[in-house]
């Protein structure tokens, strides 16, 4: 009667050894981009996260979010793109933070003076930020912030070639970090931003972008068709003068 027991026990424990072996290749995943910096001042403390959204991190994400709601391929596939499309991965570095601050108020305006991304030596400033980043904060906030992916000059995918970034946020954001800066730093070598846009979400984020880029081109050609037609009219001027200033 003693050993009845041990049946259902090991019953619910190969139930347990199984959930945990679902969730952890999920969690080893998300955690490996997550990174956090705590930092200390008579009494105040105040815990920054980031997360860098690499290929992996985000595959991990959409599939535990479709394993956790039960989705169909095409639910998987809507939400994808929706995903895709927020942290606009194609032009853009998406990097979250988040504070929890439990000390005098950070004080973080402009955002964009106080955070900067690192890539092969070069540093560069975010494209574009949650404006809430803005705000003094007393508590806690979080919010995307958006680093170019691409060189503005010639064009260049900043991370071809990159074995490493480093988030870099300056100390004087809160007299808590005594002007330390907060960095973390993720290996991103291995990291194929590309295999994101394979399948049907990935074929209508490309759509998005191509109507983009016609309706940019087309703004251009509009813009230049238009000077052409002034130089016409500005031609037509000269030659007429110069054939009234051959008659005289």
């Amino acid at each position: 009667m003693r050993k009845s027991w041990i049946p259902g026990f090991v019953a619910l424990l190969a139930v347990l050894v199984s959930a945990t072996a679902w969730a952890s290749p999920y969690d080893s995943v998300l955690g490996r981009w997550s990174k956090s910096k705590d930092f200390a001042d008579r009494g105040d403390s105040l815990s920054i996260s980031a997360t860098y959204y690499s290929a992996e991190f985000i595959e991990a994400t959409i599939q535990q979010e479709a394993d956790r709601n039960l989705w169909t391929a095409d639910e998987l596939d809507r939400y994808k793109y929706q995903f895709l499309k927020t942290l606009n991965i194609e032009e853009t570095i998406p990097v979250k933070l988040a504070f929890d601050n439990r000390g005098a108020a950070l004080h973080m305006a402009p955002f964009g003076e106080q955070v900067w991304l690192w890539i092969g030596g070069k540093r560069y400033k975010p494209k574009d930020y949650d404006p809430r980043l803005n705000m003094r904060v007393i508590d806690k906030i979080e919010g995307l912030v958006y680093f170019p992916r691409f060189d503005e000059k010639t064009g260049k995918d900043l991370l071809k070639g990159a074995k490493s970034v480093k988030l870099e946020i300056s100390g004087s954001i809160s007299m808590t970090m005594r002007a330390k800066t907060a960095e973390f730093i993720w290996d991103v070598a291995n990291d194929n931003p590309e295999r994101l846009f394979a399948g049907r979400a990935g074929a209508k984020l490309e759509m998005d972008r191509l109507i983009r880029r016609l309706e940019k081109l087309n703004g251009e050609r509009k813009d230049l068709e238009g000077k052409l037609d002034q130089l016409k009219v500005e031609i037509e001027k000269i030659q007429a003068r110069m054939t009234e200033l051959q008659k005289q």
